[in-house]
């Protein structure tokens, strides 16, 4: 066994250890716990902002945070993992007519479901198997960037944040802790107005980013001794503007880092009750 041969850089974690939640504000928080909860069959946090200004919906081991205002569009797309397609589809089914006067649509590919929600962003539902042990969760969240900023991004996030970001044919991929990715993808379309969704993500070095970002100016929040923010990617090498996204930057003494979050089984109902089977455990 001295001898075996194995590819230990593919057992590194980066600095990113992992992408938390995607936050984009709603206008109805009723409106949006319909399409989370009973649509796309997700969980309602029941013990953190439970009110009528802020909703936190819990997939797996992440979540959505969507606080009143108006509504925002992530520009992409955000990957889930759902413990079954069928079962999924069958819920859209029944909500489709609630939700007939909104933005919202969905369409059954193959190995797939593309869902938009009631205020058009972009949710690209998979089954478990495509990314590691996940059966319910958030692998990635891709965004449109513009032409030839692929490598830039790839570079920001290798000498900023020390890990591993890969840019080949347009695409930019960044491995986020074990089986995340932040994936941006270049557009010729008309980069649409950023409107302020974000992130979050917690970090092992907390201080080596914040300084490099703070030298060059590019702190928006000093929020406490557990977080900052940021939101423009840049080139290290030449400084310019690339794309902007807000990072909510957590360390790993947050007080929310490693909260074990609750998730319901989708398929349990009144009709057909089975004791014993309320959780889901991803």
């Amino acid at each position: 066994m001295a001898s075996a041969k194995f590819n230990r850089t593919s057992q590194d974690v980066g600095n990113i250890l992992a992408m938390e939640h995607v936050n984009v504000t709603v206008p109805d928080q009723l409106l949006a716990t319909f399409f989370y909860v009973n649509g796309l069959g997700f969980t309602r946090d029941p013990y953190m902002d439970f009110g009528p200004f802020n909703v936190w919906i819990n997939v797996g081991n992440q979540q959505f945070h969507l606080p009143t205002g108006e509504p925002q569009v992530l520009r992409g797309t955000v990957g889930v993992v759902v413990p079954s397609l069928s079962e999924l589809e069958k819920r859209l089914t029944r909500v489709a007519r609630r939700l007939e006067d909104t933005r919202f649509k969905f369409r059954v590919n193959r190995g797939t479901i593309d869902v938009t929600c009631p205020w058009g962003n972009r949710i690209r539902c998979h089954p478990p198997g495509k990314f590691g042990h996940m059966t319910l969760g958030i692998p990635y969240v891709e965004f449109k960037v513009p032409p030839r900023t692929a490598t830039g991004i790839a570079r920001f996030y290798q000498q900023v944040f020390s890990v591993s970001a890969v840019a080949r044919k347009g695409i930019c991929e960044v491995a986020v802790g074990q089986g995340q990715i932040i994936r941006f993808k270049e557009s010729a379309r008309p980069e649409a107005h950023y409107d302020g969704h974000h992130i979050a993500i917690y970090v092992m070095n907390f201080s080596g980013p914040h300084s490099y970002l703070k030298k060059k100016g590019l702190i928006t929040e000093e929020s406490d001794e557990n977080q900052y923010r940021f939101q423009i990617i840049i080139d290290p090498n030449s400084g310019k503007p690339l794309f902007e996204i807000e990072h909510e930057v957590r360390s790993l003494h947050h007080p929310m880092y490693g909260r074990n979050l609750v998730n319901r089984n989708a398929t349990q109902s009144f009709f057909g009750y089975q004791h014993g089977r309320d959780a889901f455990r991803p």
